[in-house]
């Protein structure tokens, strides 16, 4: 009965449990086409809107299942895609790792040797500058994209003059930030240098609570312009419906 429905929603809220009002809902990360105005980044979409495309459409949704391309001309709903749920793999990439060190730290998009990317949302990618949301300051992770050498990276606070190193040895695609060094708080900006490479410009969004589901995660990363994130969270997430 919906009145029971609705009392146990409310022990739920009064004992700090989030609730969805909207099972199965999903949020556009992706649209390009003659109707990416229709459905901009963030538009939110129930199961069962009929999503309307038109030829050169390209829309990715994600939803608690995971993230599906939908490509014009044609008529969808969320209710009719299939594939397997990523949820296990959700709460892999979003889980907030202890201060260790580790050989490895990445997986590799495709089968045929495509480009790596990190294994963790909230691994700080020292080769991509914007804006990085992290869930706190503390056991931050600095990740690069390959593990071939040594190598030794510049931080500075933007417009200051001192900097601090970090180290990555060989083999290892992780290394820890140096919050003694650089203390990090919301809204803070860095310039990450290292030789012969671009520096990265970082400026750093701290949640605090992070949302538990997919679709809300992405909402905060797209209301707070964390795009690489939101790219990663998307691709990985991926679902191969055949």
């Amino acid at each position: 009965m919906s009145w029971r429905r609705n009392a146990f929603a409310k022990i739920l809220i009064a004992g700090g449990m989030i609730v969805s009002t909207a099972a199965h809902a999903g949020v556009v990360v992706s649209s390009s086409g003659p109707s990416a105005k229709t459905y901009p980044v963030g538009r939110k979409l129930a199961e069962t809107d009929r999503i309307v495309l038109q030829p050169g459409d390209n829309i990715t949704v994600l939803d608690q299942r995971g993230t599906r391309v939908l490509r014009g001309a044609g008529s969808y709903t969320l209710a009719q895609q299939s594939g397997p749920s990523k949820s296990g793999t959700f709460a892999v990439l979003t889980r907030q790792r202890s201060a260790q060190r580790m050989r490895t730290g990445a997986v590799r998009a495709g089968d045929s040797g495509g480009p790596v990317s990190s294994p963790n949302l909230w691994y700080v990618d020292v080769s991509n500058s914007g804006t990085v949301c992290l869930p706190g300051t503390e056991d931050v992770r600095l990740w690069r994209p390959n593990a071939q050498g040594g190598a030794i990276y510049s931080i500075k606070p933007s417009g200051g003059n001192s900097s601090a190193h970090v180290s990555f040895a060989d083999g290892e695609m992780l290394s820890p930030w140096d919050s003694a060094a650089l203390p990090l708080k919301d809204g803070a900006n860095f310039v990450i240098s290292h030789a012969g490479a671009p520096e990265s410009n970082i400026s750093f969004k701290v949640l605090g609570t992070v949302a538990s589901d997919a679709e809300g995660l992405a909402e905060e990363l797209i209301e707070n312009g964390c795009d690489a994130q939101l790219a990663l969270l998307s691709s990985t997430l991926r679902v191969d419906e055949g």
